[in-house]
């Protein structure tokens, strides 16, 4: 398993799903994927011989694709497939899953093909801080905002903020990490983004909403693709409830001190008929909800040390009561003294709901 793969099922099992074998613990992920990535090479042949039947003559860039097409079905027949044919190395899952045409491996491209991957990457790190909620959103009498810090040009985490289209609906609120890194993640993340924006306009309960994303989720990624997560709804009188698909639980941050909220279920593209379990809570003016990834609590010090979920709760509730902008800050700077500004090795995503003093009918975004 990846680094980030053994995260997941730590985060699964410390919210409380204890029988977790995820994906590639005995095969890698290119054996593992194989059968569905012909699967979605065998769909994309079809619909290209039905273009190429339908245009006479078939444009050259569609007889193009579909040779490229049959030659990567050809080589998961015969062993060939993820083989470098250059330096007959590995080429990286990652590519073949965003990219199962990918022939070659990045150390073998040529400097053409390396400035437009860089360039792709760029347009994609772009797009995905496009797809981010504004940094600091109010509902009614909460108060929300959240750090999002990517390892790498573009990121796995997946952090989204969705107001109700009603005047009697709920605040949507998510925090998530894909496994792996670089594009497929970032393309997964994207993903989920549509995926969630558009079930929360469907009137659904919170367990249903979770199920139809985790079934969504199954028949549209390969083997090896998951995603832990934790989608949570925000009430007008404090009241909060909060599904977890395999993530770490949320910190409620009250005046007593930090409290963990757990709630189970599987991280979503393992099972596609998974169920899942909601807690339901309820905030006090003043108390927060701090929704974060394993990029902060996996965080390390020089000497290897973790940072940890306790020293995490320990930084919040010395801020009970401060104001979203407040309390992250608290929490990033203590996490950045521990770190001693290491560079970072995983995205980080740190989000804080706050349930203010005073009562508010507006909306901002």
């Amino acid at each position: 398993m990846t680094e980030s793969d053994s995260a997941a099922v730590r985060a699964a099992r410390h919210s409380g799903v204890e029988d977790v074998t995820m994906p590639g613990e005995s095969h890698t992920m290119t054996q593992v994927s194989e059968p569905y990535l012909r699967q979605r090479l065998e769909k994309r042949r079809d619909e290209l011989t039905i273009a190429c039947a339908e245009c006479a003559p078939a444009p050259a860039p569609f007889v193009e694709l579909l040779q490229e097409v049959d030659s990567a079905i050809h080589r998961i027949d015969e062993g060939a497939f993820g083989v470098c044919e250059e330096c007959h190395g590995t080429v990286e899952n990652e590519r073949l899953i965003s990219d199962p045409l990918a022939r070659v491996c990045l150390d073998c491209l040529s400097d053409a093909e390396k400035r437009a991957l860089e360039q792709d990457l760029e347009l994609a790190a772009r797009v995905q801080r496009s797809l981010l909620p504004a940094t600091d959103v109010r509902f009614e009498d909460w108060q929300i905002g959240y750090e999002y810090k990517a390892a790498g040009l573009v990121s796995g985490d997946h952090c989204d903020l969705i107001l109700p289209s009603k005047s009697d609906g709920k605040l949507v609120f998510l925090v998530g990490d894909v496994a792996g890194k670089g594009v497929a993640a970032s393309l997964l993340m994207t993903h989920l983004h549509a995926m969630f924006r558009s079930l929360a306009s469907v009137d659904l309960d919170l367990e249903k909403l979770l199920e139809h994303a985790n079934r969504l989720f199954c028949e549209s990624t390969t083997a090896g693709q998951y995603a832990t997560l934790i989608c949570g709804r925000a009430g007008r009188w404090g009241e909060i409830e909060i599904g977890s698909a395999g993530h770490f639980p949320a910190l409620h941050v009250a005046k007593d001190g930090v409290k963990e909220l757990h709630s189970t279920g599987l991280p979503l593209g393992m099972f596609s008929n998974s169920r899942y379990a909601v807690r339901r809570a309820r905030l006090d003016p003043g108390d927060s909800l701090l929704l974060y990834t394993d990029g902060i609590s996996e965080a390390r010090n020089p000497e290897g040390r973790e940072y940890g979920i306790a020293q995490l709760a320990r930084a919040a509730g010395q801020r009970h009561a401060s104001a979203p902008r407040e309390l992250l800050a608290a929490c990033m700077n203590d996490l950045e003294r521990f770190s001693s500004s290491s560079r970072l090795a995983d995205d980080q995503t740190l989000m804080a709901i706050h349930r203010a003093d005073s009562t508010g009918a507006f909306l901002s975004y």
